[in-house]
Formats: structure tokens, C-alpha cells, sequence
């Protein structure tokens, strides 16, 4: 169920993306430039990461020190977009629920 759910979000934060590349590029910088500023301005560093769609890379940065977060995508022309942000970061190692449950 949790793999289900984490393909769910990473679709979801792809089709964010598309939505972010399509409106310009208002939030979306050279990624170097944007995994700079993210750990000298937030103290983040890279959490996870998955392959979305069109082969766009999703990122999770988030600085246990502060609790901020930030996911970013990065689309194949190396531009890298900041698709939500936020506090209260945590790290979670859940078990899977015993199979045929579905809770």
C-alpha cells in the first residue's frame, strides 16, 4: 500500500511539475544554481528521490536541523523547479502492513 501511495505522489508532483514548466519559468532555476540555495539559505540536503514521468527526477530536500522541506523536479533540459515547500519535516521508517490488510 505504501508503494502504491508513493507512486500516487510522485505522479501527482510530476504533473505539478508539468503544470510549473508550463507557467514559465518563475520557480525554476539551473539546478546547481537551486541545490545551492536550498542548503546555504535552508540548510537542506537531498532526502529521496524518484523517476517521474517524461523523465523528470523528483527530489525531496529537508534540513532535520529546521524542519524545513522542499520538492523539487528536475526535467531533462536540466532546469529544476520548486514544486512545494514547507516545515515541519520528519523521516519515517513504517512498517508495511501485514498483507491482506489494507489499513
Amino acid at each position: 500500500m505504501k508503494t502504491v501511495l508513493m507512486t500516487m505522489a510522485f505522479g501527482a508532483l510530476a504533473l505539478a511539475a508539468q503544470d510549473a514548466a508550463a507557467q514559465g519559468t518563475r520557480n525554476c532555476a539551473p539546478r546547481e544554481m537551486v541545490v545551492e540555495r536550498l542548503n546555504g539559505k535552508y540548510g537542506e540536503t537531498r532526502q529521496s528521490i524518484g523517476l517521474g514521468g517524461n523523465n523528470q527526477v523528483v527530489e525531496v530536500f529537508a534540513s532535520e536541523e529546521t524542519g524545513t522541506w522542499t520538492i523539487t523536479v528536475t526535467l531533462p533540459n536540466g532546469m529544476t523547479c520548486l514544486v512545494a515547500s514547507g516545515q515541519a519535516y520528519e523521516t519515517l521508517a513504517e512498517a508495511l502492513p501485514a498483507k491482506g490488510n489494507d489499513a
